[in-house]
């Protein structure tokens, strides 16, 4: 899943070029192609699906120009995961009705991929088994703000760090994470889920019917020309629901893997600073020339060859390009977003 438009990263992260096609950590891979190569040594890249945004399919394209065109599903509207995930299970089953496939979001960094490749072989088999819907959990280390938390229950039989799913909690305040964490039965949502196409198409049937109806049509109009037509006629009518309130956290046959992959998503300069290198005061610079003094625990980032000198800041963001600057406290990062807004409403979308 590739259609995001990464509105905290800003102003790194436009509309126009989200988080997932920026190299962030000057590798020369984006995020995007960083996840690509992740699964293909797993899955074999004709079985390889990205579902995106029309707007940004020039950009893929760029991006992955080994990938065939028609593995390249375009959205006409942006309406969260439910719908993304409902399709690509058609999608998929048209060509292979008893396929499994794991969903992932194409803006996280896992450091340990070997632990990653095993989990995702675990995961499979264990969906494979029977009628199961599995998400991967990672363990909440910190009161963490910014993620989804699933909260586990019974362990299944044979299976040491498997569990049922008794409910999943999204983004919750400071004082509810910390009780989540205190609890110890709470994990982070890595939002990776794996399962067969035919118990997602399921699930969507029972606990989603509405939507689900909407896309319960013959495997034909899951092909070429036609496959456009239909998505394109349907798509913007379909309501905007994430897969963890649509299904995960609906379904008895939910569960939830636990496995610590050195993950983090991206989502906010704070998760950027917290695996980025850093200096002895705690602060990260990423890919600028930079001077900081009597600075502590500070992310400083541009574009271009500015050179960015900073004095005096703790806990600050500092995140320059062409046409904006953003100086902000991390502890207030979460505003960015409706700082966006602000910014569209009075200046138009050339800075957005």
């Amino acid at each position: 899943m590739c259609g995001g438009a990464g509105t905290r990263f800003w102003p790194f992260s436009r509309e126009s070029r989200p988080k997932q096609f920026i190299d962030f950590f000057g590798t020369g891979q984006t995020l995007l192609q960083m996840t690509v190569d992740r699964v293909r040594r797993l899955v074999p890249e004709e079985n390889i699906i990205l579902i995106t945004n029309e707007q940004y399919a020039d950009t893929v394209r760029e991006q992955l120009p080994g990938l065939s065109q028609e593995h390249i599903l375009l959205e006409p509207a942006r309406r969260d995961t439910a719908p993304a995930v409902l399709w690509a299970a058609h999608h998929i089953a048209a060509r292979n009705p008893e396929a499994s496939f794991v969903t992932l979001p194409s803006d996280h960094v896992i450091l340990r991929e070997t632990d990653f490749q095993e989990a995702l072989r675990r995961g499979f088999e264990f969906v494979e088994q029977a009628d199961r819907l599995l998400a991967l959990g990672l363990p909440a280390k910190a009161p963490n703000t910014a993620y989804s938390y699933i909260q586990k229950e019974d362990k299944m039989p044979r299976h040491d760090d498997i569990f049922r799913i008794k409910t999943i909690a999204e983004k919750p305040g400071r004082e509810m994470a910390e009780i989540f964490v205190r609890s110890g039965e709470f994990l982070w949502n890595a939002g990776i889920y794996l399962w067969k196409a035919k118990s997602v198409i399921s699930a969507f049937n029972k606990d989603v019917p509405d939507m689900a109806s909407r896309f319960d049509v013959e495997p034909e109009f899951y092909r070429g020309e036609a496959e456009k037509d239909f998505i394109d006629d349907v798509y913007p009518k379909t309501s905007s629901l994430p897969v963890e309130y649509a299904i995960m956290d609906r379904a008895a046959n939910s569960y939830v893997l636990e496995a610590d992959l050195g993950w983090s998503d991206l989502s906010t300069w704070n998760a950027l600073h917290a695996i980025s290198p850093k200096n002895k005061d705690g602060n990260v610079t990423q890919n600028c020339r930079s001077l900081l003094y009597d600075c502590k625990d500070c992310i400083v980032a541009a574009e271009g060859e500015k050179v960015i000198v900073v004095s005096g800041l703790k806990d600050y963001i500092v995140a320059d390009t062409d046409n904006a600057l953003l100086i902000c406290p991390i502890e207030a990062e979460q505003r960015i977003r409706n700082i966006v807004n602000d910014i569209r409403e009075r200046f138009g979308n050339e800075f957005t």
